[in-house]
């Protein structure tokens, strides 16, 4: 996102120009009530909610799909797409509440001073709610802030109940001044409740919010948007971590909200977005970097390239994937898990295809086009502004003959831990003159793609198999897979759980490194086979995984594992290199392009290991889920200044073990 283009960056605009306007930031200050002032002008009471879009946003930096709650990653180190240690995979000798497991996320009492967190953020948008219609605004404009409040109050809620079940549900603006009144003790909701608050407000901001805005306003929430989240919230309610007795009415309310919002959405011009080449995975990487009117983006959070100012705000995620070796993190580490979670051209799975044989040596070869557009391995193409041509090399060789690791490799740099790095939404005219650090470029919060595939999953609830595994054909087609069994690789005949197996698959592929993998497993309960859901599905659960990633081995002439100081494929002067040169002037006979070269050195001089040391190493450590993290706990800090909420059951608390079943109706 250029400059500033967007609500995103305006809402940062709009913080520095309110700065020195003593009614706004009295408005801010002020926890225990409202100036009147604020919510009788426009322009300020816009402000008012630009500024609530600046709370739930990423920062400066910010990484850009795979943001989560604690923007370290916490929650993509849990699944099977990156290794990592985190808060919850760590090994604790039991579950506690006093222990970084029992997330803090839920929030802290709410304080005299003003703070980013939970329950000030939900204080901000009741306070405005409870006042925005007291002071004669005009009633179009009035509606349209209140619709987008409401949205955000529901988004906040989600957040709250994906994690811990039912909470407090507060939908006035509280006093903290009066923090130890019986009114403002208010006890944990159950999760219907929750979800039927979350609903309704949602409906709300649908009535209120127009379809789509003009340009100048791109990024506001639509109502197809409110729409798109409601879809979502629903196929999370209908999932087994709250639907233990698979009730076929809520995969009838989540298909009913996920067709509500593509009709919505479609009616006002969004849609797959198909601008370039389908075949080869063209359309499916550009539509990243068009961003307004982009019709693939529902929702967004925007950044933009500015480099000195106050409004300044550019996506991290660019410099985080780029390699080191050109003055990026190299910090993004796919795992062969991810990897072979793509199909091949043809939509089969890897080892299934009667189109195209798989061996781990060519793991690169006639893949889903989405393959090329998602990772970058050895010798692939990378393009970046000072060059277009780029290839990525990222092959090992031993220092000296014997040694039990491949430690010399060509990223002198540094190399990232998997050998395999994400190219996605990596954009192909970023500069590494600043090392990457100046992009851009939007998050696709929600895209559309998540509204046909919300429909293929709630579809398959129901019952409707092929309805559903057509709307995972329409997501393949866009990508560009073959269609050369009139299912796009699907098969047919497919059981329900099959079925839905291959759309949570399709899911872990088109939204790799977007924030939805641990969720997905989540509410699936395909952390472990506690409740037999990864039997059911025949997938492999995340209890007891080694996440891993691959070394790309250099081979000599005689086919034995190269030793040596200098780096055996890079030609001299004269273009000659120890072994071969990697980027010779002319190919050997009957090899006429840079592809077909690439396929030669890995046919002749490249051997691909599988790396086991993503995961700690020592005591053969294996990722271990802890069944209390079905629902988490409440942490020390609540507990103790608000004596009066439940502890999750399964937890310890203060009083004993928790009695609040998060499943409770």
């Amino acid at each position: 996102m250029k400059i500033i283009k967007n609500i995103w960056s305006l809402a940062l605009a709009i913080l520095v120009l309110t700065g020195c306007n003593d009614d706004f930031l009295e408005e801010k200050s002020d926890i225990t009530g409202a100036n009147e002032e604020v919510f009788q002008d426009p322009a300020m009471a816009q402000a008012y909610v630009d500024y609530v879009y600046y709370l739930f946003s990423p920062g400066n930096n910010g990484r850009n799909l795979i943001w989560d709650l604690f923007g370290n990653f916490e929650f993509a180190k849990n699944t099977d797409e990156m290794p990592g240690r985190s808060a919850i995979n760590g090994e604790y000798a039991q579950i506690s509440f006093t222990e970084d497991h029992a997330l803090e996320y839920f929030g802290e009492r709410m304080s005299t001073s003003l703070r980013n967190n939970t329950w000030t953020r939900m204080k901000q948008i009741n306070l405005f709610l409870a006042e925005i219609d007291k002071h004669g605004l005009p009633e179009q404009l009035r509606n349209e802030l209140k619709g987008q409040m409401y949205f955000w109050r529901a988004w906040q809620y989600f957040d709250l109940v994906k994690l811990y079940g039912g909470v407090p549900l507060i939908l006035e603006p509280q006093n903290p001044i009066i923090a130890d009144a019986e009114e403002t003790e208010v006890p944990r909701s159950s999760a219907k409740e929750c979800m039927d608050q979350i609903v309704a407000d949602l409906d709300l901001a649908m009535e209120l919010l127009p379809g789509k805005w003009p340009s100048e306003d791109w990024g506001r929430i639509t109502s197809g948007a409110a729409a798109a989240f409601k879809s979502r919230v629903l196929i999370a309610y209908a999932s087994p971590l709250f639907n233990r007795s698979d009730d076929q009415g809520r995969w009838q309310a989540a298909y009913d909200a996920a067709t509500e919002a593509r009709s919505i959405l479609e009616a006002n011009g969004f849609g797959l977005y198909q601008e370039g080449n389908l075949e080869n995975g063209e359309a499916w990487e550009n539509m990243w970097f068009d961003e307004v009117n982009n019709p693939e983006a529902v929702m967004i959070y925007g950044f933009n390239n500015r480099t000195s100012d106050q409004t300044r705000k550019n996506n991290g995620w660019e410099n985080a994937c780029r390699p080191r070796t050109l003055g990026g993190g190299g910090r993004m580490e796919p795992t062969i898990q991810l990897l072979d979670a793509f199909p091949m051209a043809d939509g089969r799975p890897i080892g299934e295809s009667a189109n195209y044989e798989y061996d781990l040596n060519h793991f690169y070869k006639n893949r889903d086009p989405r393959f090329y557009k998602t990772f970058v391995f050895n010798g692939a193409q990378w393009p970046y502004k000072e060059d277009q041509n780029y290839r990525h090399w990222s092959y090992r060789w031993f220092k000296n003959t014997g040694d039990a690791t491949p430690n010399n490799t060509t990223e002198t740099s540094g190399a990232n831990a998997s050998g395999i790095y994400m190219r996605k939404s990596t954009n192909p005219n970023a500069s590494n003159a600043d090392n990457f650090s100046v992009s851009g470029t939007d998050i696709m919060e929600i895209r559309f793609a998540e509204v046909v595939l919300d429909i293929a999953e709630a579809a398959i609830g129901i019952g409707n198999i092929q309805e559903g595994l057509n709307a995972i054909m329409e997501v393949r087609e866009r990508a560009g897979v073959e269609n050369l069994d009139g299912s796009f690789g699907l098969g047919s005949g497919l059981s329900r759980d099959e079925a839905f197996a291959k759309v949570l698959t399709e899911r872990k592929i088109e939204f790799a490194f977007e924030g939805r993998r641990f969720w997905d497993l989540r509410r699936w309960l395909l952390m472990d086979d506690t409740y037999g859901t990864t039997t059911r599905l025949g997938f492999e659960p995340i209890d007891g995984m080694r996440r891993k990633g691959i070394y790309v081995m250099v081979k000599d002439d005689a086919g034995e594992f190269y030793a040596g100081g200098s780096d055996p494929l890079i030609g001299d002067e004269d273009g000659n290199a120890i072994i071969v040169n990697r980027s010779p002037e002319e190919y050997p006979e009957g090899i006429e392009t840079e592809e077909e070269y690439l396929d030669y050195l890995y046919d002749n001089y490249f051997e691909v290991q599988i790396k086991d040391d993503l995961d700690p190493t020592n005591n053969n450590w294996t990722f271990t889920w802890y069944p209390e993290y079905t629902f988490f706990g409440l942490n020390e800090n609540v507990l103790s200044t608000s004596p009066y909420l439940e502890q999750t059951i399964g937890w310890p608390s203060m009083k004993g073990e928790g009695t609040f079943d998060p499943l409770a109706e």
